[in-house]
């Protein structure tokens, strides 16, 4: 196709057409958006994006929407904006949070998903471990502002749960997991560390700092994630991880 003339030499019509036709649920779409993007230009073309949410003003500092979604569902939202690049691509969305009730039925046919969901119940853990059942790979990203982190949870890997002794797993441990992990191998993130340690410290309890540039390196990490899952090329799994930072 026209379309993705320009990924010759780096994709070829075997794996653009394979890609074509993969499956992806895309759950939550608020760092999703930007990934929905990515992936969709690259040439996956068969996405489901489910999120119950609506576009609020401070999304709109790193998520894929603009003014006019203010107050918008975000999946019907992205959804427009998808259709708009690519109005053959077969783009599905629901404007329902994802629950106990209803997780089986959204995970329904789909090969990869893409948890994007805000770690303030345990459904993205239930989430996983049904994706694990189903022989679904799991991707999870996380804006770190300057950086982008991913990691993929498989059939065959350890979940989230294992960096804790409690259920009560959230994105900062994960986070905390991996400056650990690149100071015991030499290799700190000081700009990583200064900002955990500032957000720990924060005299009120808010969401994280995040900036759109690692939404966007996220966006691109997990497309080549895709990718390699789609076309059977190996890539790291939990407690694996991908770690990109643009700052010293």
């Amino acid at each position: 196709m026209e379309i993705y003339s320009r990924n010759r030499l780096y994709v070829s019509r075997d794996e653009q057409e394979a890609i074509k036709k993969i499956p992806i649920i895309l759950a939550g779409s608020g760092i999703g958006s930007n990934i929905a993007e990515c992936a969709l230009r690259f040439g996956f073309e068969n996405i489901t994006v489910v999120d119950g949410d609506r576009v609020e003003a401070s999304n709109l500092n790193r998520q894929n929407y603009i003014h006019h979604d203010i107050s918008r569902y975000k999946a019907e939202s992205l959804y427009h904006r998808l259709k708009s690049i690519n109005p053959n691509a077969d783009v599905r969305y629901k404007n329902d949070f994802i629950s106990e009730d209803n997780l089986e039925e959204m995970l329904d046919g789909q090969k990869i998903a893409v948890n994007a969901l805000d770690f303030t119940t345990g459904i993205p853990l239930k989430l996983d471990k049904l994706c694990q059942e189903k022989g679904i790979d799991v991707l999870h990203p996380y804006n770190l502002g300057w950086g982008g982190l991913v990691t993929v949870i498989t059939p065959d890997s350890l979940g989230l749960e294992s960096l804790t002794l409690t259920q009560n797993f959230n994105e900062l441990k994960m986070v905390e997991y991996v400056s650990d992990y690149l100071r015991f191998w030499n290799s700190p993130c000081e700009w990583l560390e200064k900002i955990i340690n500032d957000y720990k410290n924060e005299p009120e309890l808010l969401p994280p700092p995040q900036l759109p540039v690692a939404s966007w390196i996220v966006a691109g990490m997990c497309t080549d994630i895709l990718f390699k899952i789609a076309t059977r090329k190996s890539f790291k799994k939990f407690p694996e991880f991908y770690f990109n930072t643009l700052s010293d």
